[in-house]
């Protein structure tokens, strides 16, 4: 049901539960790997931790074997990539809707210590009632280990990494809120604020060019929106956000007036 640039993702059934699952199954190049290995065991059972609403549940981990795999709460949705490029622009509303979701399942990881470091539409699930699921938690830290340099594969991720991450400096859970903040651009004004045809020439627009103005793309978004989407995206982590749960809190504001 799906293929990544780690993974191929089947749809299964589990005969002792009695329910459809998705099981994630690492590809051979990554297996081969000890270190890969050992990485992704420990990551994965730490993202089992992570209980709530807004993100997939993971049933099981395999420590051993031929075979590395996670297997998941099977979801009959779309990811947002998928429903962006068929909506294109997004009513502000209906954009906070989403947001407000993924600020959520990110605050809960963030107060377990789980940093996110790839959240783009490509990992997070709609389904049919309006319902957010983040995934790949956890994953995305050990993905880190091999993707060191930004190949032409790192196109569909390096449109929403940081400043701090495109420089291969230290991460902390801001660099998760600059994601959502690009994410929030994008859902408002159809467009992303740093585009390329080289994954190279977007980092370096992460790290030295300024974004047009929302408000210029799409003159129906309100002015504290715009200001809530810059704050997020501010290029030095110590003008965002602190938390997710900050920003969630603006926006509600917004929403209310």
């Amino acid at each position: 049901i799906g293929v990544g640039g780690m993974a191929v993702v089947y749809k299964a059934y589990d005969k002792v539960l009695a329910r459809d699952v998705a099981v994630k199954i690492l590809k051979d190049e990554y297996m081969q790997n000890d270190e890969f290995r050992r990485r992704f065991i420990t990551e994965s059972k730490a993202i089992t931790m992570l209980t709530h609403e807004n993100i997939v549940d993971i049933y099981d981990v395999s420590p051993d074997g031929d075979v590395l795999f996670i297997a998941m709460e099977y979801l009959d949705g779309v990811t947002l990539k998928e429903y962006i490029d068929s909506v294109g622009v997004l009513e502000w509303h209906e954009g906070t809707h989403y947001i407000k979701q993924i600020l959520a399942a990110v605050q809960h990881a963030h107060e377990r210590g789980v940093v996110h470091r790839d959240l783009k539409p490509q990992n997070i699930m709609l389904l049919r009632d309006g319902t957010i699921k983040v995934m790949d938690f956890g994953i995305a830290r050990v993905s880190d280990f091999e993707t060191q340099t930004l190949s032409e594969q790192a196109l569909g991720s390096v449109h929403y990494i940081s400043p701090e991450q495109a420089s291969g400096d230290a991460l902390d859970e801001r660099t998760d809120i600059y994601s959502i903040g690009i994410m929030l651009y994008q859902f408002v004004t159809g467009s992303l604020p740093f585009d390329s045809d080289s994954a190279v020439s977007v980092a370096l627009m992460q790290i030295q060019e300024q974004p047009v103005l929302p408000r210029d793309l799409n003159e129906n978004i309100p002015v504290g929106l715009e200001q809530i989407i810059l704050k997020a995206i501010m290029k030095n982590p110590a003008d965002r956000y602190a938390e997710a749960s900050d920003m969630l809190t603006d926006i509600e504001r917004i929403e209310g007036n």
